[in-house]
């Protein structure tokens, strides 16, 4: 791989610093939440993975990552009671933590590229994640691929991220405060681009980056004026697409805020 990774929060301290938490003035710090039997045992993780299958996700992996990391730690004290429900939550900055039916639907997708064919039950090699927003979606990846490089636009929750990441040590993530439009070339061939953002169409350097029986789900414009959810595989013999079900993610924009 050409040039040096990035750095990650495993390689700070546990407790973030004054001067860290200074730079986060758009998004304030969580206080420290303490688990409790009902936001946070295994069997409140369970009833969602539970109604999770129920809606017709079926991978064992990404019920088991669903069912590992716990989604309360990445919200807001004040949200945690909804962290388990199927609804998308505020994270700060006009951005949202996805429902945790589109996480799974999203990785589900992204697990049936052609590089895992006759492997079900192996990990996805490298992937991209577009938008880390609070980390939470880079978490569930880290279960099911086998390294993760996640990049986000805006510094607030590029550093919240941070946060909400360095107590898991996750070696296999690594966070970058970057254009996500122009992907990551230091980290390519990709076996699976995934985007928490939707523009017009999905652009060329992700294409470009993704190798060979590689995967990107991602939202993007659909006829109609809204999202939809699309999946691009990358083969041998050329692009094919296949634009599925409608959804609703911010919109995708370039550059550093």
């Amino acid at each position: 791989m050409a040039g040096q990774r990035p750095g990650f929060p495993v390689r700070l301290t546990p407790t973030a610093s004054a001067a860290t938490r200074g730079r986060l003035p758009a998004v304030p710090a969580k206080p420290t939440v303490h688990s409790t039997p009902s936001m946070a045992s295994d069997a409140v993780r369970a009833r969602m993975v539970q109604r999770l299958a129920a809606q017709g996700i079926a991978d064992a992996r990404v019920l088991r990552a669903m069912g590992t990391v716990e989604r309360h730690l990445f919200v807001d004290s004040a949200l945690v009671n909804q962290a388990y429900e199927d609804t998308s939550l505020p994270i700060g900055l006009g951005q949202t933590i996805s429902k945790p039916n589109v996480v799974s639907r999203m990785i589900e997708l992204l697990l049936g590229a052609s590089a895992l064919a006759g492997k079900p039950g192996d990990r996805l090699g490298r992937v991209l994640e577009i938008g880390t927003g609070c980390g939470y979606q880079a978490a569930v990846l880290s279960h099911v691929a086998t390294e993760v490089y996640s990049i986000e636009r805006l510094r607030g929750l590029h550093e919240r991220a941070r946060t909400n990441l360095r107590p898991f040590r996750l070696a296999t993530v690594h966070l970058l405060l970057g254009d996500g439009m122009i992907g990551y070339a230091k980290g390519a061939p990709y076996a699976g681009i995934i985007a928490a953002a939707g523009g017009e169409a999905v652009p060329e350097a992700w294409i470009t980056q993704l190798a060979v029986g590689g995967r990107i789900v991602a939202p993007t414009q659909s006829a109609t004026g809204g999202q939809a959810l699309v999946v691009i595989d990358k083969t041998a013999r050329g692009v094919e697409r296949r634009i599925l079900e409608a959804v609703h993610f911010v919109p995708l924009k370039s550059g550093i805020a």
